[in-house]
């Protein structure tokens, strides 16, 4: 299993990869937003920037940390054949159900970061599937995320693999074109642990803390399978192409009841990434286990998925939600980035 961070703080990221333990750095709507909320740190750049509008000021500053993280990583990246060493940005959260917006912004920020190593998040909404597929087709990495159910997921697959042939089709090399899927995980849990506590039996009591764990194993389980038996796959593999690695994202323990990493130690397994942030991979460092958690507990998640069903528990309302959800999160910390940087602008402009 490698590891990945959840920041956009460049020093953060220096310190980090100095660890030796980490494989690539994560960031999101909401991870820029805790950044460029703060007073002082990119007064610089706003400055040089002049009185420039607010959207080209924050793809200036976003683009020139990641394109400086890539560059931290660069090293990692060449010793594994691009495999590790992958830095992420997002495209913007307001165009999640837009797809052709989507599509022309991944391009824009791929040429705009200009580094091999970068990799392009892409939400996993209906409308962010063709988008992910077209985006491969060009030769652009894509980190598939805001995934919360096998469905999609197994929906995710697919239009990787097809966007992986697409590329060949057009001529690209696809050996250094890298992608992960980002399943999230502890939301699962804080979501289904409150339908559960609202049915109140014994039964559902000892279900709480099960049905993210069980759910991601599920999908490990969907990854091999979808890999092994898809026709396509074996032919782009003999040319170079990288599997889509599964990513499991949200794995910060929200509820202080769990284990502070169990949302790591639960889910090893051969391929894995695993995006936390700094709190977890401590956590992680001083009393993780590590050991393969996912081989042998198939039919054991099964098992739990048809009890959440048998008590009532609408599995595909819930991740529903939480893909709604998570776009809405990431909108709302988009318009902070937005209020925030124009503060800033203002500020350092007079």
């Amino acid at each position: 299993m490698k590891f990945f961070i959840d920041t956009a703080n460049l020093d953060e990221i220096a310190e980090a990869k100095s660890w030796g333990c980490l494989a690539g750095v994560t960031t999101n709507p909401s991870i820029f937003q805790k950044a460029l909320s703060q007073v002082g740190p990119y007064d610089a750049q706003l400055k040089e920037l002049g009185k420039v509008d607010v959207e080209t000021a924050i793809r200036e500053l976003t683009t020139t940390d990641v394109r400086n993280a890539t560059d931290i990583f660069r090293e990692i990246a060449e010793a594994t054949d691009f495999v590790d060493g992958r830095v992420s940005i997002e495209v913007d959260p307001r165009l999640a159900h837009e797809t052709e917006a989507t599509e022309q912004q991944a391009v824009e920020l791929w040429e705009k970061v200009n580094r091999p190593n970068a990799m392009i998040k892409i939400p996993a909404t209906l409308e962010g599937l063709p988008a992910i597929t077209a985006t491969l087709a060009k030769g652009i990495s894509v980190n598939v995320t805001l995934i919360f159910s096998l469905e999609r997921y197994e929906q995710v697959i697919d239009a990787f693999i097809e966007g992986i042939a697409q590329a060949d089709a057009n001529g690209h090399d696809l050996k250094h074109i890298g992608s992960v899927a980002s399943f999230f995980v502890s939301r699962v849990d804080t979501a289904v642990d409150n339908k559960l506590e609202e049915i109140g039996s014994d039964e559902a009591k000892a279900l709480e803390g099960k049905a993210a764990i069980a759910n991601a194993r599920l999908a490990y389980e969907l990854f091999e399978n979808k890999f092994a038996n898809d026709p396509r796959w074996a032919a782009l593999e003999a040319k170079g192409a990288k599997k889509q690695r599964p990513l499991w994202a949200s794995t910060g323990t929200k509820n202080p009841a769990y284990s502070d990493c169990v949302y790591v130690d639960e889910l090893v397994a051969p391929l894995i990434v695993n995006t936390m942030p700094e709190k977890t991979l401590n956590a992680l460092a001083d009393h993780g286990n590590g050991a393969p958690t996912i081989k042998g507990t198939y039919e054991e998640s099964h098992a739990i998925m048809a009890k959440l069903a048998e008590l009532g528990i609408d599995f595909k309302a819930v991740t529903d939600k939480l893909e709604a959800d998570g776009v809405a999160s990431f909108i709302k910390s988009w318009d902070s980035v937005l209020t925030d940087v124009q503060a800033g602008i203002d500020r350092v402009n007079g």
